[in-house]
């Protein structure tokens, strides 16, 4: 069988590391006569230096013959109509995919039909980018037929063939090369760049889920930054509310960007965790409709917080993200605008209303915020921020009250005083709590629960 391929890089020049057992895989699919490669992102990856998380194996065998080969495995026919086996070891599962040719793609997603091939090339021919339309083997070395080696020594994203059809075959590619970017810090070549931009519309006929899955990762790149900036139409399609925020500028003393591009820059400048990332994206969405302009053409954006919230939730949930998600993000949102005043009651309260970790993750969200503003009363503003962390570590340090269990009193002390109506008892918590976060009152059981009878 005569082989169409082009060998960038021989066994004795290259040799990259294959786990036990993808190569017992690819070994035993040799040892039948057929040809087998590691193919795609774990090759990409390992170039990069990076560890894949999978290893995707394609070969000249048909599936039926992959499962002849592995008798003595496990297989699962997990895309058997689409050349894909899956071989079970160590209990991991193993994808084992034919070499294929795709048929017409009529929903933008999905290809028809495809036709199983013996050859190599025209297998990689209908991947995605050149990045990963890579594939290696021990015996004949990296195969690399449209320049994915030198893409990746140049930091590039380009398409495999033309750009157009790559992204009207499957318009998730269109997230996906941005996410590559995102991820990678790699650019975008100027041709697939053009097709992205030209395609984005496409965008509309992928689920909502396969859509969020492939932005999250792309909000918690290394790159998030420039490509939200450079493809913030293409974002918009599928998250419109962002569009009031382009260009919007914020005339305040306080900001030197506009709305958009302040969020972006603050969007970076927290940890890549999908909850910080997507609160930082939504924090000031609102600040376009809560806009008023005083008398001096100065712009202010009272409750904006809150707006932000609404519309926020109403994206989050349109992405069918999970509620473990939204509404801690919700939460964050609608608390990233409070001012500190170097109080110790006013961080108590704020422990009290958002638990440890909330608070934590509010700080970073504060920091972003503040350190994606002008200069004017920064070093004021990440003064206060400092003290009301170093506050907020001396209350969890000393375990002062912040809440009903650490409270002196409990329901049963309550009981036992001769009152028994429980929202009476839960009212009356409440209110001692509040007066020892305030000070009012220590933290002490007689003084609680003589407290609790003046209330009554």
């Amino acid at each position: 069988m005569k082989k169409t391929r082009i060998i960038l890089y021989q066994k004795n020049s290259m040799k990259l590391s294959i786990p036990e057992i993808p190569k017992l895989i690819i070994q035993t699919l040799r040892k039948n006569g057929y040809e087998a490669y590691a193919v795609g992102g774990c090759v990409r990856d390992r170039l990069l230096g990076l560890t894949p998380h999978d290893w995707d194996i394609c070969t000249s065998a048909l599936p039926e013959e992959i499962k002849a080969c592995f008798m003595d495995f496990k297989t699962i026919d997990i895309g058997i109509a689409h050349g894909t086996v899956a071989v079970i070891a160590d209990n991991e599962p193993y994808e084992v995919t034919t070499y294929r040719i795709d048929g017409e793609y009529k929903d933008n997603r999905h290809p028809e039909n495809v036709t199983f091939t013996r050859n190599l090339r025209e297998d990689l021919a209908r991947r995605d980018f050149t990045v990963n339309a890579l594939a290696y083997d021990e015996t004949d070395g990296l195969i690399d037929a449209f320049g994915g080696v030198s893409d990746l020594k140049n930091k590039l994203i380009r398409c495999v063939g033309n750009p157009d059809e790559r992204f009207q075959e499957d318009a998730l590619r269109i997230l996906r090369a941005l996410r590559f970017a995102s991820c990678y810090q790699f650019s975008i070549e100027n041709e697939t760049a053009a097709a992205i931009r030209r395609n984005a519309s496409l965008l509309h006929n992928i689920a909502v889920e396969r859509i969020a899955v492939e932005f999250t990762k792309l909000l918690c790149g290394k790159g998030v930054e420039v490509i939200l900036n450079e493809y913030r139409e293409v974002i918009a399609e599928f998250i419109p509310e962002l569009r009031r925020t382009f260009d919007f500028d914020q005339k305040n003393k306080h900001h030197i960007y506009d709305v958009f591009r302040h969020i972006t820059h603050s969007v970076a400048l927290v940890d890549a965790v999908p909850l910080l990332r997507y609160t930082m994206l939504f924090h000031d969405i609102g600040k376009p409709n809560a806009c008023t302009t005083d008398k001096n053409g100065c712009r202010h954006f009272n409750g904006h917080q809150f707006i932000s919230a609404d519309i926020a939730a109403a994206a989050l949930k349109r992405l069918r993200l999970p509620n473990r998600l939204i509404d801690p993000c919700l939460q964050l949102i609608v608390w990233h605008d409070v001012r500190y005043s170097g109080s110790v009651k006013q961080i108590r309260r704020l422990l009290n209303k958002l638990g440890e970790e909330q608070t934590r993750l509010l700080f970073q969200v504060q920091y972003a915020d503040t350190l994606s503003q002008s200069d004017y009363l920064r070093e004021e503003k990440l003064a206060l921020l400092q003290t009301a962390e170093e506050q907020c570590d001396r209350i969890l340090f000393e375990n002062q009250c912040i809440s009903l269990k650490q409270l002196a009193v409990s329901g049963k002390d309550l009981i036992a005083e001769g009152i028994t109506d429980g929202k009476t008892i839960g009212s009356i918590l409440n209110e001692l709590l509040n007066m020892v976060i305030e000070e009012q009152i220590p933290n002490e059981k007689a003084a609680l629960l003589a407290a609790a009878k003046t209330m009554l």
